[in-house]
């Protein structure tokens, strides 16, 4: 276990182990969770078998979030700049962005050369709509980031779900009106998510175009350039399904648009919890105060952060975007979600 150490005025020479730097791995074996599925099915002939991976996603982690005491712990700050300078964080994330592409391939090979009924295939298509829903995580992990590499990165695992916009309207649309009545991706107080749905969706693909545009613009290209990062990630995702339709024929077509949908359903109910009902304060001037933790609910519990790389603690994140997942830290002071993402997500659904 790696060991980093400060000099301290006071207390001298300081040590720190990050307890969870082995435990990130999580986060980059979670994608491969359909393939637990995919081979049971294989093995015993039952469809049901694909809802395995399911259950375990949307009940199992949930409990594990209950049974396992809450991680409170953050870095020591003199610690923060030696740990995000450790490759080994980034090189996680790097490694499930062709995870990502492997299941959804596999998945629609399985969707192809097996004759499964109605109940099967949504199995497959809501189990590995479910990591491609995860890789947007990955995306918005490394779309923070300024390096061309990350970016480059996240702009291809962005094109698995086929959300090649999120990225700029995450990052200049979202953090910027986040918590107000006029971010799409933020939920009001008493909005369902089905009604949020409604103009989360076409409202960040709108802002995504229109900022992206804009940037362009300044730079004195079209929108239509090459240098659209938004068309870029979705020549990728063109590339993708239409070669995954000429491999396997129109018969993967269903397959493909429920998991489709559901990856993008996954986003929607993440923005849906991470703001519920927190607006921030509007100046005189007509402007907003700064983003601030209690802006966003956070959570600490451990299971399901450890295979969403540290999102839950979404208080840190929106209000300092640039700190690395692996040193997101908890407040005292903030609203604390009652159950983990993937619990949330059910609890929204009703």
């Amino acid at each position: 276990m790696k060991t980093y150490t400060f000099d301290d005025p006071e207390l001298g020479i300081v040590s720190y182990t990050d307890d969870k730097r082995y435990l990130w791995l999580l986060s980059v074996l979670f994608p491969l969770i359909p393939f637990i599925g995919m081979g049971l099915m294989l093995w015993t002939g039952y469809e049901w078998t694909l809802w395995i991976p399911l259950v375990f996603v949307y009940a199992v982690i949930p409990l594990l979030d209950h049974l396992f005491p809450n991680d409170a712990s953050n870095p020591p700050e003199q610690i923060v700049p030696q740990l995000e300078a450790d490759s080994y964080y980034r090189v996680l994330t790097h490694l499930t962005v062709p995870l990502h592409f492997a299941t959804l391939v596999c998945g629609a090979w399985f969707a192809a050369t097996q004759d499964l009924g109605v109940f099967g295939l949504l199995g497959l298509g809501l189990m590995v709509g479910a990591i491609s829903g995860y890789g947007m995580n990955t995306g918005h992990e490394l779309g923070h980031k300024k390096s061309k590499a990350d970016r480059l990165a996240a702009r291809l695992v962005l094109a698995v779900p086929f959300y090649g916009h999120f990225t700029m309207e995450h990052n200049a649309g979202h953090h910027a009106q986040v918590a107000t009545p006029e971010d799409s991706a933020s939920s009001r107080f008493g909005e369902s998510i089905y009604r949020f749905a409604m103009r989360e969706i076409p409202g960040g693909m709108r802002r995504g175009w229109r900022l992206e545009r804009e940037r362009l613009e300044r730079q004195g290209s079209g929108a239509w350039s090459w240098r659209n990062e938004i068309l870029q990630s979705y020549a990728i995702s063109v590339l993708l399904y239409g070669g995954l339709l000429s491999a396997f024929g129109m018969v993967i077509l269903p397959f493909l648009l429920i998991q489709t949908f559901w990856a993008w359903w996954q986003l929607t109910s993440a923005n849906y919890v991470e703001h519920y009902g927190l607006l921030r304060e509007k100046r005189p001037d007509g402007s907003y105060e700064r983003c601030q933790p209690h802006h966003s609910w956070n959570a600490n519990h451990l299971a399901s952060n450890l295979v969403l790389f540290h999102l839950e603690r979404h208080s840190d994140h929106h209000a300092y975007a640039a700190r690395h997942y692996q040193s997101l830290r908890h407040f005292e002071d903030v609203p604390q979600l009652p159950s983990g993402y993937f619990g949330m997500f059910l609890l929204a659904y009703v």
